[in-house]
């Protein structure tokens, strides 16, 4: 594993962000005083006359892209999760959501993987709250390669959208010829007939090397890589649900409100196989380094081997 190129989807995001403008010249950044640990600096070095810095105002910026959205813009808000979901909630819901603009939302520092930033800055509850928000659609990249092809797709969409973007550095693993990022449709990265592990994020590399674990014991192992949470892939849940055995879900954000929720959502309506959900377990993060907290939390590939073990 020493050989397995790992960049955090935050940089990756400030890239795809210079090559979108490069093409589209109705592309605007903003921020909020974080463009260096957004990411959004490159952009800004690259195109300055089409960077705004918004200062430590959340809620304005969101505002500042609604309206330059009406004026035919392309906004790109940026802030961390906690700051874009939390803070500006309302102006997002009522100023981008309700208008139904054609703003995108890129939150980095999402989740327990902020490390030693805290519980404050760790937010796990940022994509339960965009979900709410009608017209929403959501994406969470798992790797560099899938969070440039988010940014470039979160462009065509018209309409508002939220971006998960993450401060730990991350394996490349959509890095094959066949792979194509369509959204709101899930991709079977690994089949298997004897259970489902449906994941989101940082927690798709981590899930894949627990299923090799898991297929080390005999256990026969599907791994779906869910970068959409909103719209939802039903058809390949259903799929998977009436195929194995039981569904286990892995998010690096609350069980509550986020994939594991909206996979549950869909099994009660469509199909009643066993689910199981991993992420953190209704509690606040803490200070600490972003690997030792995700060993912490059962959140890393011996965490999710040892939950499906006890679980299925």
């Amino acid at each position: 594993m020493a050989d397995v190129v790992k960049i955090a989807t935050r940089d990756s995001y400030g890239n795809a962000l210079v090559e979108l403008g490069k093409e589209k010249d109705n592309v605007v950044v903003l921020d909020a005083d974080l463009a260096a640990a957004t990411k959004t600096g490159t952009f800004k070095k690259a195109f300055p006359e089409r960077h705004i810095d918004c200062g430590i105002a959340e809620a304005d910026m969101m505002g500042i892209a609604a309206g330059l959205a009406t004026c035919g813009k392309v906004p790109f808000a940026s802030t961390f999760a906690m700051f874009a979901a939390g803070r500006a909630f309302e102006q997002v819901r009522n100023s981008i959501g309700y208008p139904h603009l054609n703003v995108k939302i890129g939150a980095t520092h999402a989740g327990i993987s902020v490390g030693e930033d805290g519980a404050s800055h760790q937010c796990n509850e940022d994509i339960a709250l965009m979900r709410t928000i009608p017209g929403m659609t959501i994406i969470n990249p798992s790797d560099d390669i899938e969070a440039k092809a988010a940014v470039k797709a979160a462009y065509e969409i018209d309409g508002p959208v939220y971006m998960r973007f993450g401060r730990l550095a991350v394996p490349v693993i959509n890095d094959n010829a066949d792979y194509k990022f369509e959204v709101g449709k899930g991709v079977l990265l690994k089949d298997g007939s004897d259970i489902t592990i449906i994941a989101t994020g940082l927690e798709v590399g981590e899930s894949l090397k627990a299923a090799e674990k898991l297929e080390a014991d005999g256990v026969s192992v599907r791994v779906i890589n869910m970068h959409t949470i909103k719209p939802l892939d039903k058809d390949i849940v259903v799929k998977a649900a009436k195929e194995t055995k039981k569904i286990f879900t892995a998010e690096e954000h609350s069980i509550i409100g986020g994939l594991g929720s909206a996979v549950a959502e869909v099994l009660a309506e469509e199909c009643q196989t066993p689910l199981y959900r991993i992420g953190v377990r209704d509690t606040f993060g803490e200070s600490g380094p972003a690997v030792e907290l995700l060993k912490k939390y059962k959140l890393d590939a011996d965490g999710i081997y040892e939950q499906i073990k006890s679980n299925m």
